[in-house]
């Protein structure tokens, strides 16, 4: 039996001034522990420690310190870099002259820092030759799998988030390989980002959305090592690839019909897609990529009308 995803449920609105700590209480004399740590960090990569502070909803202590631009990189599991957006960010720093919004930076393993989430800002900060940069210095280094919590400052599209995905998944196994995976799904997402990203590693310009909502119902994460569990989610992929090369030929076979759209590989497996019909619990995913994949090998193109397409719901094609 299939394994529901469990239901997402937003925290309840809070009473007003109930929770976390009141000013005073954020005040941090002196830094110690791994707070001090870290502290000693900055000052041996060159930095300055400005201030120290509990943040004031779960009192965990930050460093605000300013750091040599040379000593931070992004984390290396962070989506690519974009070009136009780093270049518009070194814009508006420029013409502002101020630099307001700090990084946020933990102790990198081998020395030095890493940013979960300040790609951008850094690489515009080094367009434009400074000497430092400022950053919030959190003291626990797992803050770095929380990038797409974490990652605002420009929106994911879904290559970009199965990338970051597959990458933090990778250099989780690399850590410790022997952790059940479900003990890191919220760093991870949706477990069908997993397999997405593997499909993408593999195939740049794969066409993921239209297998996102398939791969989303019917993947969960589960109390597997990551081990075992990075080889489903590369076989499921495999899976995936070889119907997605199946659905590129019967869209090939319509555009040579004349059909042009951005939503024709949409509508393709829209129509080979079984879950539409199915009530109930679903089968499990291998058996539906297999139905797909049958079903994709004898598409009869003749029967897709140019009116098809006014009614097609689903992303349009990445590579369009």
């Amino acid at each position: 039996m299939v394994k529901r995803a469990p239901v997402r449920r937003r925290p309840r609105k809070a009473k007003p001034g109930t929770k976390g700590l009141g000013p005073a209480e954020c005040y941090l004399q002196e830094p110690v522990g791994a707070a001090a740590e870290a502290a000693q960090a900055v000052q041996k990569a060159g930095g300055c420690v400005v201030g120290s502070y509990k943040e004031p909803l779960g009192g965990h202590p930050l460093l605000l310190a300013v750091l040599p631009i040379a000593a931070i990189e992004p984390t290396p599991f962070q989506r690519d870099l974009s070009d136009a957006h780093h270049k518009r960010l070194a814009d508006v720093i420029n013409k502002t002259g101020r630099f307001l919004d700090p990084v946020i930076a933990i102790v990198a393993p081998k020395g030095g820092f890493w940013t979960p989430n300040g790609r951008h800002r850094l690489e515009a900060m080094r367009r434009l030759g400074a000497k430092s940069i400022s950053a919030l210095v959190v003291a626990d280094r797992e803050v770095a799998w929380q990038i797409l919590a974490l990652n605002t400052e420009k929106a994911h599209n879904l290559k970009e988030r199965s990338l970051e995905v597959i990458r933090i998944y990778r250099g989780l196994v690399g850590e410790d390989a022997s952790r059940p995976e479900s003990r890191f799904a919220f760093y991870l997402d949706e477990a069908a980002l997993v397999t997405l990203g593997v499909c993408y590693e593999r195939t740049p310009r794969f066409g993921g959305g239209a297998y996102h909502p398939i791969l989303r119902r019917l993947e969960t994460f589960t109390d597997d090592p990551l081990r075992t569990a990075i080889k489903d989610h590369e076989k499921r992929a495999a899976m995936v690839l070889d119907l997605e090369e199946k659905v590129a030929v019967v869209v090939k076979k319509l555009k040579e019909r004349g059909m042009v759209s951005p939503y024709l590989r949409s509508l393709v497996v829209a129509r080979i897609n079984p879950l539409r019909w199915i009530q109930g619990e679903p089968p499990a995913l291998e058996d539906v990529l297999k139905t797909m994949r049958e079903r994709a090998a004898r598409f009869n193109v003749e029967k897709i009308k140019p009116q098809d397409l006014a009614g097609t719901a689903g992303p349009p094609d990445e590579e369009a």
